[in-house]
């Protein structure tokens, strides 16, 4: 029989071990998404780049023809990584373009997490190539969207099929803090939760403000 321990999971994430890639949040690739509306996308996005921010996690920012095509990341991201570059690319799969490649080799990190548009191409073709090269890769669902409903959920499938970790933006905020105990983290992912966690930011104002209630 095993032995419980009181230490974490290892396919846990922890705010050092992996690269977060955000990957073409712009207006041509939103207005055709329909599997998620652009309101709760948006807010998504932002949750996930201001947990990422909040940790110090190493993140790629990245689009599709920019200039020519797709229009700039959204503010909702590019505003929490001021000054950071945006890596621009040709291919549709992050994976093959070298200049993004370059970066991952640099941070170094052997799990990757994923969001962004679509699920079913900008999404899948990094998520595959990763795996087959050996890196562990998350998918944040919630902050990835598609043309339809069918699109995303089949993208999800094939990328589940192959080995990706499925999760969600919120999941991800509070997988980096994990314990409430961590002062240094508490007030930042009590403030993005609140901002941006829907209606469990509204039960953390509502406890706060009627009973005082804090988490630690």
């Amino acid at each position: 029989m095993p032995i419980a321990q009181a230490t974490a999971g290892s396919n846990l994430l922890t705010p050092a071990d992996h690269t977060l890639v955000m990957i073409d949040f712009q207006s041509q690739m939103a207005f055709a998404t329909k599997s998620i509306d652009a309101v709760t996308l948006r807010n998504n996005a932002a949750l996930v780049a201001k947990a990422a921010a909040a940790f110090k996690v190493s993140t790629i920012l990245t689009t599709v023809a920019e200039k020519t095509f797709s229009g700039p990341m959204f503010d909702e991201i590019k505003s929490v990584f001021p000054g950071q570059k945006v890596f621009d690319r040709t291919s549709m799969n992050t994976w093959e373009d070298s200049a993004v490649i370059g970066e991952v080799n640099r941070l170094g990190k052997s799990r990757i997490v994923l969001s962004g548009l679509w699920s079913s191409v900008c999404i899948v073709g990094p998520a595959m190539s990763a795996i087959d090269q050996g890196f562990e890769v998350y998918v944040i669902a919630d902050a990835c969207g598609d043309v339809s409903d069918e699109a995303h959920q089949r993208a999800m499938e094939r990328m589940i099929q192959q080995g990706a970790r499925p999760m969600t933006s919120l999941q991800y905020l509070l997988e980096l803090q994990r314990d409430w105990a961590r002062a240094e983290s508490y007030d930042r992912t009590v403030a993005v939760s609140i901002a941006h966690g829907g209606s469990y930011g509204l039960g953390l104002v509502y406890a706060h403000a009627m009973f005082g209630g804090h988490e630690s």
